[in-house]
């Protein structure tokens, strides 16, 4: 950088000679921007300091904060300036705008307190219906499990007597004589072979 002609190291000799140049004196200790980088900062990297993840977000979140804050104190300042303003410049007109305001609050609160009485009838019928259709879905579901359990009740009894039926061919003590005599006139011959569709293609004779 340069000190301009009227610095303290200009002497009245150099003010009073004649030289087309203008006259500078440089100044120690700082560089101009022509020159080079110096010897020692030549390999020098400037990284930024390392930043805490947790800290920018806390940082940004109180920042965000703050600019809400402040934004909300400008519209209140400036809501309250213009109040006033326009108060000054009406008048008497604000009794009136107050009275119509309170007026207008006063209908709109009536309307609220409408629609939320007719809000209220409609989730009571909602909720009936939906009580009766879950009741309706309680029933239904019972009489399936009754239906599946006569069902069930039907099968172990038709089982039951088809068991039955078949215990008269066992055999037992009673009728063991008569079974090995029904066994004897009748043999039955389980050699034999099949082929690919259950037929039988050979069997032994009984001899």
């Amino acid at each position: 950088m340069f000190q301009a002609i009227g610095g303290r190291g200009v002497t009245a000799a150099r003010l009073c000679a004649r030289r087309r140049a203008v006259l500078v004196e440089t100044v120690r200790g700082r560089k101009s921007r022509n020159d080079p980088i110096a010897k020692s900062k030549e390999g020098r990297i400037k990284t930024p300091p390392p930043v805490d993840p947790v800290e920018m977000v806390v940082l940004k979140e109180r920042y965000t904060e703050y600019q809400l804050i402040l934004s909300a104190l400008r519209l209140d300042f400036k809501e309250e300036v213009l109040r006033r303003k326009y108060e000054e410049e009406t008048g008497s007109l604000a009794e009136e705008r107050a009275r119509k305001e309170a007026e207008e609050h006063r209908a709109l609160m009536d309307w609220n307190r409408e629609e939320n009485q007719r809000m209220l009838q409609l989730r009571v019928q909602r909720i009936q219906m939906e009580k009766e259709e879950a009741e309706r879905k309680e029933f239904e579901a019972a009489l399936e499990r009754e239906q599946k359990q006569q069902e069930f009740i039907r099968m172990k009894e038709e089982e039951l007597l088809r068991l039955q039926e078949e215990a008269k061919h066992f055999i037992t003590m009673e009728n063991l004589d008569q079974r090995i005599e029904e066994a004897l006139d009748n043999p039955k011959n389980y050699n034999f072979a099949i082929d690919k569709e259950g037929r039988i293609t050979k069997q032994t004779v009984l001899k």
